[in-house]
């Protein structure tokens, strides 16, 4: 590939860095795949089920967060960059199709389409991007996407624990890679402290990716109260189970994800603070994720007998939340807001209270903890605006 095509695939910094729409149409295929995996939980609701859902959530985030990078680094508009973002859209639909059996008879399916989406997405860029320095480490990318295949595809090939133990090895992997650098031996590591990124653009897409977790919540919640009808019960459950989710989507775009952009383009290393903010992001994706399994179970049995399993969802699901938020507010100001940590200690504590009410009940108490977070941000806001300052020597990426 010569140099002037290369330059023709890279994203043209002149140019406004929004999102395109090959990258929203992949965003639509994401949704469904929440879906399935929030489903299967809804119907495996042991720890074993929860640990499969975490695997497999992990293997669709690392599918949608490195294909958000290659999509920051070259531009989607050009066709054969689309070349490369549709096959990857058709094999998450693969692998959504195959999640609910992912640890039976579908196993080889899921793992095999995932290892071929990130090896050939990592040697595309590689290929894209030769002659130039970053190429380099697109390289040593496709070497550990090759390392991390292998357990995928070893685990595929075994059954019950040993797979799930091979599966999780190579989900926390994909997290380990990612921490060293892709560092590799004479090699050293990728460097992503000097990469480039288009703030604008990597921030729209964390945001985007919410607004997916948001949306697969929401459709949850409304095709399970569409079975049941406008029963009375129903109706005041559903009204819960949605101001759950539209207050943690307030919690999330007031203050810090409207900041975003403007933070990650501040930080004292944009790429740094954009891969950290990534895993904040995946632990809010989480939350919602079962949170929207909680707003089945209200939904569903809104009155039922207690069931500490339900409770735990319920609750957990808002905790998770809180946390991954608290992370990102931390990364961005160096400093967490009180609502987030006072809300999360609220609601561990009021557990064990509350966990042998009905589940409509505890959906009550989840709402009250959410609002007084959601009206505390807004009086926060109101006296004391928060805005990115230029980062301190050797402090954290911005201060509040």
């Amino acid at each position: 590939m010569t140099a002037g095509k290369t330059g023709e695939l890279l994203r043209d910094h002149a140019e406004p860095q929004r999102a395109t729409y090959v990258e929203l149409f992949f965003d639509v295929i994401l949704v469904f795949a929440l879906t399935r995996l929030s489903h299967t939980l809804f119907n495996d609701l042991t720890w074993l089920g929860a640990l499969h859902t975490v695997i497999l959530l992990a293997a669709f985030w690392w599918v949608w967060v490195f294909t958000a990078w290659t999509t920051n680094r070259l531009n989607p508009a050009q066709p054969a960059i689309q070349l490369v973002i549709i096959p990857i859209m058709l094999g998450t639909l693969i692998m959504a199709g195959a999640a609910p059996e992912a640890f039976g008879d579908d196993g080889m399916i899921f793992a095999a389409t995932y290892v071929i989406i990130q090896v050939s997405r990592a040697l595309f860029v590689t290929v894209a991007l030769h002659g130039r320095e970053v190429a380099i480490g697109s390289l040593q990318q496709l070497i550990w996407s090759c390392f991390s295949g292998t357990l995928w595809i070893a685990g595929a090939l075994t059954y019950g624990t040993t797979r799930v133990v091979i599966w999780l090895a190579a989900a926390a992997l994909g997290y380990t890679m990612s921490r060293l650098e892709f560092r590799l031996p004479k090699l050293g590591p990728a460097r992503i402290a000097t990469q480039t990124v288009n703030a604008e653009h990597l921030a729209e897409r964390y945001q985007q990716i919410m607004i997916v977790a948001f949306g697969e919540a929401i459709l949850a919640s409304g095709g399970q109260f569409a079975a049941f009808g406008f029963d009375r019960d129903r109706v005041t459950a559903f009204v819960l189970a949605f101001a759950i989710t539209t207050l943690l989507w307030r919690i999330y775009f007031y203050r810090a994800g409207l900041l975003l952009p403007a933070v990650i383009a501040t930080s004292t290393s944009p790429a740094v603070f954009s891969r950290s903010a990534s895993y904040a992001h995946l632990l809010m994706a989480a939350g919602i994720v079962l949170s929207s399994v909680g707003d089945e179970i209200i939904i569903t049995h809104p009155f039922a007998e207690p069931n500490l399993a339900w409770s735990a969802v319920i609750l957990c699901g808002p905790a998770i939340y809180l946390a991954g938020r608290a992370r990102l507010d931390y990364l961005s100001f160096s400093r967490v807001a009180y609502s987030r940590v006072i809300g999360l200690l609220v609601l561990v504590a009021l557990a064990p209270v509350i966990a042998f009410l009905p589940p409509i009940y505890i959906a009550v108490v989840a709402v009250i903890i959410l609002t007084a977070i959601a009206t505390s941000d807004t009086i926060s806001w109101r006296f004391r605006p928060s805005k990115p300052t230029p980062p301190p020597p050797r402090g954290r990426y911005l201060r509040k």
